[in-house]
């Protein structure tokens, strides 16, 4: 693509939720390095700005779903002259953004081979028939375009400001060493059964572990964190936190231990200790990312990954309510680089 095509704009639409969005910086981060003096700009849902705020961004088009602007946006991308542009989603409000671009190089996916994306898009990217890595996934678009990234060019970025670090360490109040549980996702079909994690709190705290504990500003999340306190004494934190400073707990503490949900995602960024339990899900495509401090916790069903809300529909997962404390605590003590009673990295 360089041989004929001055890169000097570039637009990236990414669509997602909290995590994907976070999994897509590494496009970002090899596009700027690759194309320094070009100025990119980011089409996100605008509650995911966080994810990608400090990174080398130019411009950003916050689409907002309670309030949507979709066509004075693409009026906006119209209006912007853009070399290349991606649409690291298969849905067509990011392929409609790319035809608004008018970009000489417009990258998609299109697995259903839909007549929208053969005009929105001048290179398709083929999917892979096999499990692969949310990153590697994003990247394969530059890959369309011969851009092939080391592995050192493929890590997620979080930054996180002085600010958000300082109101997070206020927040505990003194507390200077723990674990942090964050045990609730956007999807509650993800997350383990309850009395486990109070087990697993219990015996942590016998160890002598001090423990914080997050969640969304979901009110189910909150509940669910409500009921566990109420049976262990640990610190809640719950609903009390930005994006920013959930990646300041995480950062600041000697393990996070989680279900497949964004903390995971931050922890890779900031390469924290962490033990990710997934259930009906993939860990194959969802694990943590260049993180050698990472550890998943999931069960050889044959059914995973099914991605239902519970088996048959029904909202409980078996492979979840039979993952055993055990495993999760013979886990977390066979990281090599960090012991749960030897405190942080």
């Amino acid at each position: 693509m360089a041989n004929y095509v001055v890169v000097k704009r570039i637009l990236i639409a990414k669509l997602r939720h909290h995590g994907d969005v976070l999994l897509s910086s590494a496009v970002f981060s090899c596009l700027q390095k690759r194309y320094p003096d070009a100025k990119i700009d980011a089409y996100i849902y605008k509650e995911t700005l966080p994810m990608l705020e400090g990174l080398p961004i130019h411009k950003y088009y916050l689409y907002d779903r309670k309030n949507p602007r979709s066509f004075s946006i693409l009026k906006e991308i119209l209006q912007t002259k853009y070399d290349l542009a991606i649409n690291l989603t298969e849905g067509d409000r990011g392929a409609l953004a790319l035809l608004a671009s008018r970009a000489k190089v417009r990258i998609g996916y299109d697995p259903d081979k839909r007549s929208l994306k053969k005009i929105a898009y001048t290179h398709m990217v083929r999917p892979c028939q096999r499990p692969r890595h949310t990153v590697e996934k994003n990247l394969d678009t530059l890959r369309q375009i011969g851009i092939f990234p080391t592995p050192s060019e493929r890590a997620v970025t979080f930054v996180i400001p002085d600010a958000d670090r300082l109101s997070l360490i206020s927040k505990l109040n003194g507390v200077k060493s723990y674990i942090h549980i964050h045990p609730v996702s956007r999807w509650m079909f993800k997350c383990w059964p309850e009395e486990k994690m109070v087990t697993l709190c219990k015996t942590l705290i016998e160890r002598g572990e001090t423990i914080v504990m997050s969640a969304g500003p979901a009110l189910e999340e909150m509940e669910m964190v409500r009921r566990i306190c109420e049976k262990v004494p640990i610190i809640n934190l719950a609903g009390r936190l930005n994006l920013k400073e959930l990646g300041a707990l995480i950062d600041l503490s000697n393990l996070l231990i989680c279900v497949d949900s964004v903390p995971l995602h931050m922890a890779s960024a900031l390469k924290a200790p962490v033990v990710a339990l997934f259930g009906p899900t993939s860990d194959e495509n969802w694990a943590p990312w260049q993180n050698p401090y990472a550890r998943v916790v999931s069960q050889n069903y044959t059914c995973r990954p099914c991605y239902n809300p519970g088996c048959g529909g029904s909202g409980r997962s078996d492979c979840l309510d039979t993952l055993s404390v055990n495993a999760v605590l013979k886990a977390i003590d066979s990281l090599e680089d960090y012991n749960v009673k030897s405190g942080p990295r």
